[in-house]
């Protein structure tokens, strides 16, 4: 095992963050790409505000990290419903809504 990181650094103008409501993973034989993009309503093309090249390893490592916070995360607030299982979910509740009986 990799030693652990007590402490990080970060810089004024990277500590509040980007907002970024997309993202869009590509890939080569040696690295992941993964642009953070913004998607607005009346802007054409989403603007791309961060750019993230990864190592295949670190990008494995960055996937595992993910699951486990998204699990301690639904297991304090409750299930992240994501918009294919909300669309899903209206295909089985539309056949029965707004229909006579």
């Amino acid at each position: 095992m990799g030693k652990k990181m007590n402490k990080i650094d970060i810089s004024d103008e990277v500590i509040d963050g980007t907002y970024a409501n997309l993202a869009i993973v590509t890939h080569s034989p040696s690295d992941f790409v993964i642009d953070f993009a913004l998607a607005v309503p009346g802007r054409e093309n989403p603007k791309v505000k961060s750019r993230i090249i990864l190592s295949p390893e670190h990008a494995k490592r960055i996937l595992f990290a993910l699951q486990d916070n998204i699990k301690s995360y639904e297991n304090q607030f409750g299930k992240i419903e994501t918009l294919n299982e909300k669309r899903d979910l209206e295909k089985i509740i539309s056949p029965f809504s707004g229909g006579e009986a």
